[in-house]
């Protein structure tokens, strides 16, 4: 189970975060301040898996961002890796190049994106074509009500 995901920039600035299991605010905020420094700090030519309390963290960076996700000790890091990069790969192809600023400014797809693949902490979406399917029919709904609106207003 992936208990959370977090895309952390070079800076240490928290551009998406996403719990799959429950942490109060003080738990998250204290998990934040200790995996910042173990990713952003970590050289590069490192393993992509680190020991985290009981759980490992698989961390990758990704341009200017540091995926991170957090998984049971018992599951798969290869399998948690493969699925960050899936979820690049689907941010590469809807957003044209992805980047920093993608996030930034367009974060509610990204995670519209996240939810797409994964739900509690499982994935549930194995087929690219069928994410980028779902989500330029999330935009072309979300095109046409703001043509709706547009038309009310006149």
């Amino acid at each position: 189970m992936i208990h959370f995901i977090l895309l952390i920039s070079r800076h240490g600035k928290i551009r998406l975060g996403k719990w799959f299991s429950t942490y109060s605010q003080k738990e998250r905020e204290s998990i934040l301040k200790e995996v910042k420094p173990l990713v952003i700090g970590r050289n590069s030519k490192l393993c992509n898996f680190l020991e985290f309390k009981e759980f490992t963290l698989v961390a990758k960076r990704y341009a200017s961002l540091y995926f991170v996700f957090c998984i049971d000790r018992e599951d798969n890091e290869l399998i948690a890796l493969d699925i960050m990069h899936f979820f690049v790969e689907v941010l590469d192809k809807y957003f044209k190049n992805v980047c920093e600023l993608d996030i930034i400014f367009n974060f509610h797809k990204a995670y519209y994106i996240l939810d797409e693949m994964i739900a509690g902490g499982y994935m549930i979406e194995t087929s690219k074509k069928q994410v980028n399917k779902t989500i330029e029919n999330q935009d072309q709904i979300m095109e046409e009500a703001r043509e709706e609106t547009t038309a009310r207003k006149k």
